[in-house]
């Protein structure tokens, strides 16, 4: 399990790599009394949360391991998150990527010098894939979510958090494989365990809400989850490391509608600064359409995970 050490490490290893994003009250919601605050990560400089444990994972790798080069498997963000690492530290970065992931994802990870492999759909396959690559070329594995060092960089968001707003009663991140979440429940829970951390998943990719249900790791069919706009919580189950976090600093996760994500998103579209990926919008959908599945708190935070959204569909977005 990750300790606040290690976060704490992983926030003194990260600055200057990794941006301190700001906190902006969010007006859009209509929620009378209890205030939302965003955490933008969309500001990041891959447009994404996913820069902070990719980099505290590929900087913690020894000189033999650097040589060997690095590979991923990733829809998207983490894809940047790992290309952008090894560009900064001179290491060779291989991704395998789904062929349905956005155009504007694949372009931006090429650019950054990674190179890339396509797969279907299947989080699985990608994984299995480089799995394989690795084994036949050396490569160091850096998984998107299930690993410690992923979960201690993505943990610096919730210090920062905490740091911004001391006050804080309860955080909403969204869960795709569990890094995020995983991370930010360990730095709020390891410090102040009064404060409710929820996370917040599409319906058709609620594998994390149905794990903690049953008490075990539950998959969902990659034909379901692929379907849901939020590509980048598009993983067919969690991750065991990540698992074990939820279970236990997570009070609860909630799952929304692809209608209510795509309404948050529109309502994030209103100010460029807070422009969301589908995937980023879903913690914003959860307050502001499923208040009562909510603690009654007054002051409360939703991670905007990422910013990398589709420009055509943007445009949809803006013209509805």
């Amino acid at each position: 399990m990750v300790t606040l050490h290690d976060i704490r490490a992983a926030q003194a290893l990260l600055h200057g790599i990794a941006v301190r994003t700001p906190l902006v009250e969010f007006r859009g919601g209509g929620t009378g009394k209890r205030k939302l605050f965003l955490k933008l990560e969309n500001l990041q400089p891959i447009g994404a949360f996913k820069l902070r444990g990719a980099y505290n994972k590929v900087a913690s790798l020894t000189q033999a391991e650097r040589r060997r080069g690095v590979i991923s498997y990733s829809s998207g963000n983490h894809a940047q998150g790992v290309a952008y690492a090894a560009r900064a530290l001179g290491i060779k970065a291989v991704i395998v990527m789904p062929n349905n992931a956005p155009g504007n994802k694949l372009e931006a990870t090429a650019a950054l010098g990674a190179e890339i492999v396509i797969v279907g759909p299947a989080s699985e396959e990608r994984r299995l894939r480089a799995e394989q690559l690795a084994t036949e070329h050396g490569y160091v594995i850096v998984p998107p979510y299930n690993d410690e060092k992923i979960i201690a960089g993505q943990g610096t968001v919730g210090l920062e958090i905490l740091e911004d707003l001391p006050d804080v009663e309860t955080v909403l991140a969204p869960v795709g494989g569990g890094g995020l979440i995983s991370g930010i429940s360990a730095a709020i829970k390891l410090t102040n365990p009064a404060i409710h951390v929820i996370g917040v998943e599409p319906e058709l990719a609620g594998d994390a809400r149905a794990s903690l249900r049953a008490g075990h790791i539950v998959s969902f069919p990659a034909q379901q989850v692929s379907q849901t706009l939020a590509d980048g919580l598009r993983t067919q189950s969690i991750g065991e490391i990540n698992f074990a976090h939820i279970r236990a600093y997570v009070d609860d996760i909630i799952t929304v509608s692809e209608d209510e994500i795509r309404e948050a998103a529109r309502a994030l579209s209103a100010n460029p600064k807070t422009v969301a990926e589908p995937s980023g919008a879903v913690s914003v959908a959860a307050f502001m359409f499923h208040p009562s599945e909510l603690p009654p708190t007054r002051m409360n935070v939703a991670v905007i995970s990422g910013g990398n959204i589709d420009p055509q569909f943007l445009a949809k977005l803006r013209q509805a």
